[in-house]
């Protein structure tokens, strides 16, 4: 594989992103790790069937992303009392974005962004939106990504991190808001932002 599709370099590079990203989706990282091993195993064993119509990496994550999945829906859920919902950061007030009657607050309320299509073919977009989620706290980025890219569903999703349905519906709001804000401030109001 490595001496047809990529080199060792790019292999490695691809390896750390797959197992951060794993690491966050499954919160351990030997099961990430696991996850890592069986995706670039089936990359391997399956390389007659990469088309080269997507970039590598596209394809891999696709693996990856199915493997995470398969893994997060036949892992069965411990019981911890150690585990609450949120910490400090989960619970943070977003009341400074709206007034006392629930509306924007005049400094929050959100921007134009321009044209969305000519942003989200933009890769430096991406990376930006890359930072952005990993600067969401980790409960809400984990139910962000389970939900929006994984593609769980909703109770697959309360069922992993132990929370009900309301409480989900709670999380992505707030990853929504958290990320909204950080693209207006790092994208779409300053323009490009340097990585």
């Amino acid at each position: 594989m490595t001496s047809q599709l990529v080199d060792n370099e790019e292999l490695h590079t691809l390896r750390r992103s797959m197992h951060r990203f794993a690491t966050l989706q499954l919160g351990d990282t030997q099961w990430a790790e696991d996850a890592v091993q069986e995706a670039l195993m089936g990359a391997f064993k399956n390389q007659a069937a990469y088309a080269g119509k997507a970039a590598f990496k596209t394809w891999v994550f696709a693996i990856l992303k199915h493997k995470i999945a398969d893994a997060l829906r036949s892992r069965q859920r411990l019981v911890s009392t150690n585990v609450q919902m949120g910490d400090a950061d989960e619970e943070a007030d977003l009341g400074e974005l709206f007034d006392h009657r629930g509306m924007w607050a005049a400094d929050e309320h959100p921007a134009p962004w321009g044209s969305p299509t000519t942003a989200l073919e933009d890769k430096q977009f991406w990376k930006v939106f890359e930072l952005c989620l990993n600067g969401l706290p980790p409960q809400q980025g984990r139910a962000f990504m389970m939900r929006e890219y994984v593609g769980l569903d909703s109770s697959e999703v309360c069922t992993e991190l132990g929370i009900t349905t309301t409480n989900l519906h709670v999380v992505l709001h707030r990853a929504r808001l958290r990320l909204r804000e950080c693209l207006e401030n790092r994208w779409f109001i300053a323009g490009e932002a340097t990585c």
